[in-house]
This record gives C-alpha cells, sequence and structure tokens, in this order.
C-alpha cells in the first residue's frame, strides 16, 4: 500500500486538471481526478483522500454543493478542502467559510503557493494541529469551540480584523514577506489584547486572512479602536525595501476590514461566522 498522500482535484477545465495533475505527482502525491461534482463525492466516499482541491464551477453541481456534502457525511467530514475559483467576491469567502474550507485560492494562482497552502492544510490535518502554521494562533476546532461558548452567556464580543488584497502581496513580494506579514499582524493583536484585555480573550484566525480576538463585551471599543489603529498604521512598515511614503498604488495596497459584534441572539456557530463576515464585508 502506497505511503503517498491522495489528492483529489475536482476540475472541470481538462487542460488546467491535467498540468495540476502532473506538478502534485511530480512533488510525490498521488492523485486522483473529477470533472463532475457527483463524482467527486463518489470518490470521496470510496477513496477518502487526504485533500481535495475544489473548483467551484462545475457542469452537474457546484463546488458548494459538493462541499456540503462531504461535509455532511461522517466518513469524509474531515477531509480538507482548499477552493479553486475565479471569483474574488467576499460573499463567496463566506460560504466557503461556512462550509468548513481549509483556504480558498483564486485563479490564476502560483503553483508554490498552492503546494504550500496544500502543505500546511495536510500537516494540520495529519497531526490534528489546531494552529495556524504560519502564524501559531489557534484556529480550526479550538476557535470554533471557544465560539460555541459564547452563545451560552452575554458578556461577551469578538472583534474581526480582515486583511486584504494578500494575494497581489503575495506575488510581488514572495512568500517569505506574506508570511513576515501575517506573523505581524498575529504579534499586534496579542499584544492590544495583553493591554486591553483579560486572560480569557483568545486571539484566533477565521482563515488565512481573517484574524479575531474574542474579549468581554466591556473592552470591545478599546480593544476595536486599538487594533484598527495599530494595524493601519503598520502597513507601511510591511512593505520590504519600501517602507514609510510607499509609492505602491493605492489600489494595490494592503488594505484591513475591521470590525466588533457584540453577544447577539445566534442559533450557531455558522450563523456567527457568517455575521462576523457580513461585517467587515461592510466596513
Amino acid at each position: 500500500m502506497s505511503d503517498k498522500q491522495t489528492i483529489l482535484i475536482v476540475e472541470d477545465e481538462l487542460e488546467l486538471s491535467e498540468m495540476l495533475s502532473e506538478y502534485l505527482v511530480a512533488q510525490g502525491y498521488d492523485v486522483l481526478a473529477a470533472a463532475w461534482g457527483e463524482d467527486a463525492v463518489k470518490i470521496c466516499q470510496e477513496q477518502t483522500p487526504n485533500l481535495v482541491l475544489l473548483d467551484i464551477g462545475l457542469p452537474d453541481i457546484n463546488g458548494y454543493e459538493v462541499a456540503r456534502r462531504i461535509q455532511v457525511n461522517r466518513r469524509t467530514r474531515n477531509i480538507p478542502v482548499i477552493f479553486l475559483t475565479q471569483r474574488h467576491e467576499r460573499t463567496n469567502r463566506m460560504r466557503g467559510l461556512e462550509l468548513g474550507a481549509v483556504d480558498y485560492v483564486t485563479k490564476p494562482y502560483d503553483l508554490q503557493e498552492l503546494h504550500l497552502r496544500m502543505r500546511n492544510a495536510l500537516q494540520r490535518a495529519a497531526s490534528g494541529s489546531l494552529v495556524n502554521a504560519t502564524t501559531g494562533l489557534p484556529e480550526g476546532r479550538v476557535v470554533d469551540e471557544r465560539l460555541t461558548e459564547l452563545l451560552q452567556g452575554q458578556d461577551w464580543a469578538v472583534v474581526v480584523a480582515q486583511l486584504r488584497r494578500m494575494n497581489h502581496f503575495r506575488e510581488t513580494f514572495g512568500f517569505v514577506a506574506a508570511d513576515d506579514v501575517l506573523r505581524a499582524v498575529a504579534t499586534i493583536l496579542k499584544d492590544i489584547t495583553l493591554k486591553y484585555g483579560t486572560d480569557r480573550d483568545l486571539v484566533g484566525q477565521l482563515t488565512a486572512e481573517d484574524f479575531i480576538v474574542i474579549t468581554a463585551a466591556a473592552n470591545m471599543a478599546a480593544v476595536e479602536t486599538n487594533v484598527r489603529e495599530r494595524l493601519l498604521q503598520s502597513i507601511d512598515f510591511f512593505y520590504p525595501n519600501v517602507g514609510p511614503g510607499s509609492t505602491v498604488p493605492a489600489s494595490e495596497r494592503l488594505t484591513f476590514a475591521i470590525a466588533g459584534l457584540r453577544a447577539g441572539p445566534f442559533d450557531d456557530v455558522a450563523a456567527l461566522k457568517k455575521a462576523l463576515m457580513h461585517l467587515v464585508a461592510t466596513d
């Protein structure tokens, strides 16, 4: 029996599917492929791949429905899914987050970047790690469990900070600089929480570029204000060899969307996450 990890590529563009397959085989993976959503669901149930690369636009059922069926099936629910899409709207990220996607990559994508994201997702799945491989912040089940606890009480708030245009930054300045930005954001959020929060607060990640601070309701205003100020003041320093007064066009510069949410009536964690993502989408 092969010790190689198996990747399922769900992509109806034949040339793109074959290119991905050849690249991943060269990287040492076993590769399965499907061009139809129904076939992808069947393969997941019968062969249980280690990871699914899932296009959203498929000829029968779309990628969201495929992800939903993977998520609700006991045999397949722990298979990490990375969405592949040409769409950039934040509403698509919200749907992917609700369905438990571990990452979201827009086309055209860099194969090295995709491989790094795959590697991180596979490492987390294999080791049961509950922290982000780049920032060291809790994510996944740890964050979901804390959010579930919040639903039982009243004295809580969540501040969410969404990092935008990260793909363009990564393409321009490279993976190392991009990872440095993510780690810097994590450090800033932890510093603010130590200063304005309590020992019960949690700094974590909903996705690779969506950070949250869970704090007491009374602390939300101070945390949100300082997160906004510190992150916006830091943007210039995220650019290697550019610094303050950067000439990077405004339309290409990193930006943050930041919003706070106090305790409210939410049916479940998925509804709370949806509300958080809606807040930053309108910031």
